[in-house]
């Protein structure tokens, strides 16, 4: 005989024989989990049926049941539990009787200090409150008999089932609006230290909502892995019963290590971590679905309006974002074209399209690049690390996205380091998220100031990096160097940049702890600071990181007064870097290429163009593919020439990743010499393939000789494609670099990129008149970063106050 069998046969139809089965069954340390709740809500129900066989025999009542209705109903009784119960009858029996009847089984429930939750109604009753009250129809969904007319219950849970069915589509969204206000006074479950199982969002509650979702047949939940979630977040709440000997649901801080001793785990922060973990799981079901009910309801609007005018159900629209990434339906999923099993970066590149968009992607998308995505080299190509960084930079759009790849495993394939600090809980309360989260908060906030930096791509990396040391044991900072190193150079850094990030991560508490803890004024403070920072640029990268950790961090951990004084240490410790500033380096002679085509445009008095296809070496028998494009212009110097050949790649969708503009002096044959300009550029295609050379040379004569008019084509093509609300990008920014250069005026931009913006700026540059003696672009993930050195029509570097009326007039072009 089996254990529950045991305690059932233990069990008399009194009150003192269930209590001492129950206790029994609750003491057995054997039996925990799914097989105590089952075991429990089977004896409750032995007793309750035996309950009110004799009670409706007493009071003579036919046409009667006992339904077991929400957590009872579903057999997840806690130790603790609400016993919720429904008293059905036909209504062929007088009110007495049926008073009776309640009274001889509700007080034998009461008289053991079980809490109880109970009702007593007909079939229409029971129907009429369910239409009125939703948190009462939620509950009859899991309606399951336990004593009485069989019959009667099974009619009475059709009918409920049926009438959830046909209103579905009014009431999912009244649903839905439920789960977001109970979220908003409950928190997320998944960051709270002190977290409420059942309300917190990624609880039980919304664990039931997603049954109620499925039971309208109108969406479904990822299941993978929900079953699990629901049973570590019961054990929990079972463990917290017992424990504490209270009906709660709140994880206090002094409960959680005698809950986790209980459940036989290390800790309270092993407990808290694998909350976390199960409230996310949930949290992520949660998203997908109340998202696939609304595109579902959405879809059913407007259908039928559509199919009566066209006569038949219209295809998908299919708007592509990037290489093998399309928009459908509101949502990011993979072009027919896609194949995910050849194209390593793609992950990262929906990913990033996704985030760019403002949009999700799809639960089918994400799986399938789980599923079938071939490993990324080791190092990544540098369009993989491009399309991270573009993801990272993209605001708060990143954070489902991010949620979505880490769900199905993906960021800790990419990232095998992120697997220690993932859901790990941070026992400061000053902290709001857990370990990964923040990092990722940290990649939003510093997304807003990636203006202030030269190098944007190093600040959102190492804003992602910066705590990825408390997976460790001892100082986070001095562990998170060397993991930062590591995954710097896994990601293609080169050793320079890869030195800078790990100098970032190991120092990124440097100017807090400095500014609020020393003195500034002491000489000694500044010269230790600067020692370590080691240069203006990580100097300026430090600073942002400051900033956007602290606002990641939690309301209590910035403040304008701490903000003063980091910008006082930074001016100080800039000062002191500025005065081993290095010299401008000399430029690089022109290729062996460079100089052929110069000379060649200096021959035909026309541009040249030299396109070379550049490639991810071959891995295991795979075919390589093209991933930009080098393309190099020479022509003789002449107005106009930056904007035009900007302006004919935005025609064409390419994206421009890095440019470089210069001009050389080459010998006429007549005693005289004559500048030539040399463009090049490395460029990418939008999606689709890649334009021919001489297309290109033959738009750019057009752009130059004035026949093509390539603000008006621009203008144009944007107009003729909806704007998607997206990411707000912070404003541009345009300064004076002061002292960068003896010969010329240095002008640096930092704007989002996007097509034709390095067209405006040539034009803006053109417009005042100024000449460019060269341009260094570089986008870095969504952010451009152009540096133009100008100077007037005499050669000069401009005057201060023209310098800065240039910046506000290229600033203004801008927005």
């Amino acid at each position: 005989m089996t254990s529950l069998e045991e305690t059932t046969d233990q069990a008399d139809s009194g009150p003192s024989g269930y209590a001492a089965a129950r206790l029994r069954l609750l003491q057995e340390k054997a039996q925990s989990g799914p097989p105590r709740r089952t075991a429990l809500a089977r004896l409750t129900d032995d007793w309750l049926n035996a309950l009110f066989s004799t009670a409706a025999q007493e009071a003579g009542v036919r046409g009667a049941a006992l339904v077991a209705v929400g957590g009872y109903g579903r057999g997840e009784l806690s130790p603790r539990s609400d016993l919720d119960l429904l008293l059905l009858h036909d209504g062929t029996a007088g009110p007495a009787a049926i008073a009776a009847l309640a009274d001889r089984v509700w007080y034998p429930v009461w008289d053991l200090g079980l809490a109880l939750d109970h009702s007593v109604r007909t079939p229409a009753e029971v129907r009429k409150t369910a239409a009125d009250d939703l948190k009462v129809q939620l509950g009859l969904l899991d309606a399951r008999h336990v004593a009485g007319d069989l019959g009667l219950v099974t009619r009475v849970r059709t009918a409920v089932l049926a009438d959830w069915r046909n209103t579905a589509a009014k009431r999912l969204p009244e649903l839905d609006e439920l789960c977001r206000e109970r979220a908003e006074r409950q928190g997320e479950l998944q960051f709270l230290l002190e977290p409420d199982l059942k309300e917190a969002r990624g609880g039980l509650r919304d664990a039931t909502a997603l049954r109620a979702v499925a039971a309208s047949w109108l969406a479904d939940a990822p299941r993978e892995g929900l079953t699990a979630a629901r049973r570590v977040l019961l054990d929990a709440r079972d463990a917290l019963h017992l424990t504490t000997g209270r009906a709660t649901d709140r994880l206090a801080l002094q409960e959680q290590d005698p809950v986790a001793a209980e459940l036989g785990l290390l800790d309270a922060d092993a407990l808290l971590r694998q909350v976390y973990e199960a409230a996310r799981t949930v949290s992520y079901a949660s998203d997908v679905t109340w998202r696939e009910v609304n595109r579902v309801l959405r879809s059913r609007s407007v259908r039928p309006r559509l199919r009566a005018m066209l006569g038949s159900k219209p295809a998908p629209e299919r708007s592509p974002l990037a290489e093998g990434v399309v928009e459908q339906d509101g949502e990011v999923v993979l072009a027919r074209t896609a194949r995910p099993e050849r194209d390593s970066v793609l992950p990262l590149r929906a990913a990033a399209a996704a985030a760019q968009a403002g949009l999700s992607i799809s639960l089918h998308a994400v799986r399938r690049l789980a599923a079938a995505s071939k490993p990324l080299p080791v190092p990544w190509p540098a369009e993989a690390r491009e399309e991270l960084v573009t993801l990272l930079g993209a605001g708060e759009s990143t954070v489902a996205v991010w949620e979505a790849l880490e769900a199905e495993g993906l960021i800790t394939r990419l990232l095998p380091d992120w697997e220690r600090v993932r859901c790990r809980p941070q026992r400061n309360p000053v902290h709001t998220w857990t370990v990964d989260r923040h990092l990722v908060e940290t990649a939003v906030q510093a997304s807003s100031l990636t203006r202030r930096v030269g190098r944007p791509d190093l600040l959102l990396v190492c804003a992602l990096l910066h705590d990825i040391g408390k997976g460790w044991p001892g100082d986070h900072s001095v562990a998170g160097e060397v993991i930062a190193r590591d995954v710097a150079t896994r990601i293609g850094f080169d050793r320079e940049d890869t030195g800078v990030v790990a100098t970032v991560v190991r120092h990124h508490l440097l100017l807090i702890d400095t500014a609020t803890r020393r003195d500034l004024d002491d000489p000694a403070t500044v010269s230790s600071v600067a020692a370590r920072v080691g240069s203006l640029g990580t100097l300026e990268l430090l600073h942002a990181l400051t900033e956007a950790d602290a606002l990641a961090t939690g309301p209590a951990a910035w403040s304008s007064w701490r903000a003063s004084l980091v910008d006082d240490l930074v001016t100080r410790v800039g000062a002191v870097l500025a005065g081993d500033a290095p010299a401008e380096p000399e430029p690089a002679e022109p290729s062996a290429e460079q100089e052929r085509l110069a000379v060649e445009a200096l021959r035909t008095g026309g541009p040249v163009l030299a396109l070379h296809a550049q490639s991810e070496p071959p891995q295991e028998d795979v075919e390589p593919e093209p991933v930009g494009v080098e393309l190099l212009i020479a022509l003789p110097d002449q107005p106009g020439v930056l904007p035009a050949a900007a302006g004919v790649l935005a025609l064409h969708r390419l994206t421009v990743r890095a440019a470089d503009l210069r001009a050389v002096e080459l010998p006429t044959g007549l005693g005289e010499r004559r500048e030539v300009l040399l463009l090049s550029w490395r460029v990418a295609a939008e999606y689709g393939s890649l334009p021919q050379a001489a297309r290109l040379r033959a738009d750019l004569v057009r752009a130059l000789d004035g026949s093509l008019d390539i603000r008006t084509r621009l203008a144009e093509r944007e107009a003729a494609y909806p704007r998607r609300r997206g990411v707000q990008a912070p404003p541009p920014r345009v300064t004076v670099a002061p002292t960068a250069s003896q010969l010329a005026t240095v002008i640096e931009v930092r704007a989002q990129d996007a097509p034709g913006l390095l067209h405006r700026i040539g034009r803006a540059l053109e417009d005042a008149r100024v000449r460019v003696r060269s341009a260094h672009v570089s986008t870095l993930g969504a952010n451009a970063v152009d540096a133009f050195y100008v100077t007037s029509d005499r050669g000069r570097p401009l005057s201060a106050p023209v310098a800065a009326e240039l910046a506000r007039t290229v600033e203004a072009a801008l927005r």
